[in-house]
């Protein structure tokens, strides 16, 4: 049944192999079990409601995204979206976090419509071939920094903006985590040169037990990485279902405030996805010659969907992962990954003390070592074409230094177009290049 559904050898895979890789994806990303609460709470939401939205909203729409597309790519709440839902609309505009969860829900909403019209597909099928690899390779970056952050490999620098970790600074919390972040990517490196399957999950693991002998020998004297079985109520989540409908919702209601708050809410989701996707599915060589993804519309389907489930559940924008390329790394190629992949985002409800656990820095090297494997696609890059090759390269630049995946986008789109008008190659630009252009443009100038 299985074979037939997912079409397993069709795609060059099989169950064990989807069953790792939709481990693996879980691993990578399980930690926004963990840091969404912690940041949507400061929007006065209760923290244990969030944790359980965030969990059932990774669960629907990974499972659409499987039954759907049949794609190895897993959903959840995104960051940098969850940060400008607590901190800009809630915090600086001083809306209720029942108004921005049904501005959230709006927004998946018109991104179903988009979905169903074909716009979106319009927008990634637009974007040239040589501008999509350059994404994927921003990705690449992106993570990898992310990797390196979460790892306390990289800090903060008043001189250098970031540096390199001084280990024997604070040694029992910063330094060793830095050091147990790059014995992980040594062990995953390792395993993946002798070519192990499951070098990536194993090498999570093997990290947060090398941390857990830290923790109890004294070395490391940072947040707990043991689980913590405290009181779990499920119940909790009748404090945020549905709240976007309430009353609340719409006190103080303020039209083109909504407005922008939505459009920004959908402007950051469609271009997180599409470079995601972009990324994901290069890395997986589901492109097509001309660089297009196959069933796409489905994918971009259950990525709206999932935006509002999660919205009446009680969390910010759900999105496609970036580490869903964790799991395509391990050979996931079909939905079959991301069903195992949504299923334990539904066991981790009950168990979460144990995912939560997982500390950054065991999560770390996947991540890091991901940013490796994605950065390949820059083979691929027509050097020799600088017309292409210069926006290609802008978008893999913008990406890990503006800490963004949609301004990677957006540089990469305007300068194309501009490079293209003034090099008298306009006629080679899709009219949607041009529009995209223009409204990134205009992004920029007023919001």
């Amino acid at each position: 049944m299985l074979e037939k559904f997912f079409k397993l050898k069709e795609n060059g895979t099989d169950v064990k192999t989807e069953v790792i890789g939709g481990v693996t994806t879980f691993m990578a990303m399980a930690y926004i079990l963990a840091v969404n609460p912690s940041i949507l709470s400061a929007s006065g939401m209760d923290a244990q409601a969030i944790l359980i939205a965030t969990a059932l909203a990774s669960f629907v729409g990974t499972m659409c995204m499987a039954l759907m597309a049949n794609y190895p790519f897993a959903l959840a709440p995104g960051l940098g979206l969850n940060a400008y839902f607590a901190f800009t609309v809630c915090g600086t505009m001083g809306y209720s976090w029942q108004f921005a969860l049904f501005a959230v829900f709006a927004e998946g909403i018109i991104f179903v419509i988009l979905s169903l019209t074909n716009v979106r597909e319009a927008i990634f099928d637009s974007i040239p071939l040589q501008l999509k690899k350059g994404v994927s390779v921003g990705i690449g970056l992106f993570i990898a920094f992310i990797g390196l952050e979460n790892g306390s490999i990289v800090v903060n620098s008043d001189s250098t903006l970031v540096t390199f970790v001084n280990f024997r600074d604070d040694f029992t919390n910063v330094g060793i985590c830095a050091l147990l972040a790059l014995i992980g990517l040594l062990i995953i490196s390792i395993l993946y040169v002798k070519k192990v399957k499951g070098a990536i999950l194993i090498g999570i693991f093997a990290t947060w037990f090398l941390g857990i002998i830290a923790q109890l020998t004294g070395l490391y004297t940072g947040l707990s990485v043991l689980p913590v079985w405290s009181d779990f109520n499920i119940a909790a989540i009748g404090k945020t279902f549905g709240q976007c409908f309430t009353a609340e919702a719409f006190a103080n209601f303020n039209v083109l405030d909504f407005f922008a708050i939505m459009c920004a809410f959908l402007f950051v989701d469609i271009f997180d996805t599409l470079g995601t996707l972009i990324g994901c599915a290069d890395k997986a060589k589901m492109l097509d010659k001309d660089g297009k993804l196959p069933r796409i519309k489905p994918a971009l389907l259950a990525d709206s969907i999932a935006t509002s489930v999660g919205a009446i559940f009680g969390t910010s924008t759900t999105t496609t992962f970036v580490e869903s390329s964790s799991g395509v790394s391990e050979g996931a190629r079909t939905g079959l990954a991301s069903v195992v992949t949504a299923l334990l985002f539904l066991v981790s409800i009950v168990l979460s003390p144990i995912f939560i656990a997982i500390p950054s820095f065991a999560t770390a090297p996947a991540l890091i070592f991901v940013g490796f494997l994605m950065i390949m696609a820059v083979k691929d890059i027509s050097f020799e074409n600088p017309i292409e090759a210069i926006p290609a390269y802008i978008a893999l630049l913008t990406m890990p230094l503006t800490y963004s995946i949609s301004d990677g986008i957006a540089f990469g789109i305007i300068s194309y177009v501009i490079l293209h008008v003034f090099g008298g190659k306009a006629k080679d630009v899709k009219p949607l290049m041009y529009i995209l252009a223009v409204l990134f443009i205009l992004k920029y100038i007023f919001l």
